[in-house]
């Protein structure tokens, strides 16, 4: 089966696999037990070699509150159950991560705790997680090696309307973290950390607004313990959409740094053209820059197809070149 014909098997294994429905931002009002999730495939053109396609993910969200104070969370995700990768055979051998496992208690909007396994509340990329609510199949490097994306332990989070501050349709939302037991799976290749802990605020409005503070340390021979700054924003209005994180590390010095800006624009009938630059540089100073172009169609609230040409420098294996095709739903 060529490239071509095996995305479109993997679309159709998603749409099989869908009946669009609620995820967790879309929660009902009644309480109880609710059902949910996501899939995704994609397919890859590198230039210069061996083309790939794969379904990315089938991910299951179980949640359950009394609509009053309890809640409980899961997102468990099955990776990459299909993959192809040309002059290879194709493989059908999956991953089951747990991404979210979670109890909550809520005392008032302003005070919320959090014990499980949760996403780390640093930047806006990491939270919103999903492929069907992003815009683009790849994902900005410094928002997945910089710093960690679970953690299981402790979490207090809330929010206040600064209105009564004649901050008129402005709220102030903070988390505070603290990883409790190490994680002990990395089945992505992703840089491990452990001994989390870390704060975010986030100023919304016309525009989101964030800052986030962490300090961990990487597991690597001596044990690097950085502290890390972050900075993001989001805005936009009728289509148009502008966000940008940037990330700097220390640890007595440089010990790495990243960022990316995108910018949406509305083409009508649920197409939009968007654009992207981003970089990062990691603790030894390899540094990696890549410039994005394509475009995504949203048909309904649930999916979206997305097209795009990444460029930039050598192509390293978690730093994709080429063009990419994918599509994404919520069910």
């Amino acid at each position: 089966m060529n490239a071509y014909g095996l995305v479109a098997a993997s679309v159709a294994l998603a749409l099989c696999a869908s009946n669009p429905a609620h995820a967790e931002e879309k929660a009902g009002a009644e309480g109880g037990l609710r059902l949910g999730g996501y899939s995704s495939a994609s397919v890859i053109f590198h230039p210069g070699h061996g083309d790939e396609a794969a379904l990315d993910e089938l991910s299951l969200f179980v949640s359950w509150d009394d609509n009053a104070r309890w809640r409980l969370f899961s997102e468990i995700e099955l990776e990459q159950p299909f993959t192809w990768r040309e002059g290879e055979s194709s493989n059908l051998q999956a991953n089951i991560d747990i991404e979210r496992l979670y109890g909550e208690y809520s005392f008032s909007s302003l005070l919320n705790v959090r014990l499980g396994r949760f996403l780390t509340p640093v930047g806006r990329w990491n939270q919103i997680h999903a492929a069907p609510l992003v815009w683009t199949t790849s994902r900005p490097l410094a928002t997945q090696r910089l710093f960690p994306l679970n953690l299981d332990g402790v979490m207090l989070h809330g929010a206040v309307a600064l209105d009564p501050a004649g901050w008129s349709g402005h709220t102030l939302e903070y988390s505070a973290y603290v990883e409790a037991v190490r994680d002990m799976e990395n089945d992505r290749g992703e840089p491990e950390f452990e001994r989390a802990r870390g704060a975010r605020l986030v100023l919304t409005g016309e525009a989101d607004i964030g800052i986030s503070f962490a300090q961990f340390e990487e597991d690597l021979a001596d044990h690097p313990r950085y502290r890390l700054l972050g900075l993001d924003f989001v805005t936009g209005r009728n289509g148009w959409e502008a966000s940008g994180e940037v990330y700097r590390r220390f640890d007595g010095g440089d010990a790495g740094h990243g960022g990316y800006l995108q910018g949406v624009v509305p083409l009508g009938g649920q197409w939009s053209a968007l654009a992207r630059f981003e970089s990062m540089q990691d603790r030894a100073g390899d540094s990696t820059e890549r410039w994005l172009v394509g475009a995504a169609w949203k048909p309904s609230g649930d999916s979206i197809v997305k097209l795009e040409y990444v460029t930039g420098d050598e192509e390293k294996q978690f730093s994709p070149k080429g063009f990419m095709a994918s599509y994404a739903i919520l069910f």
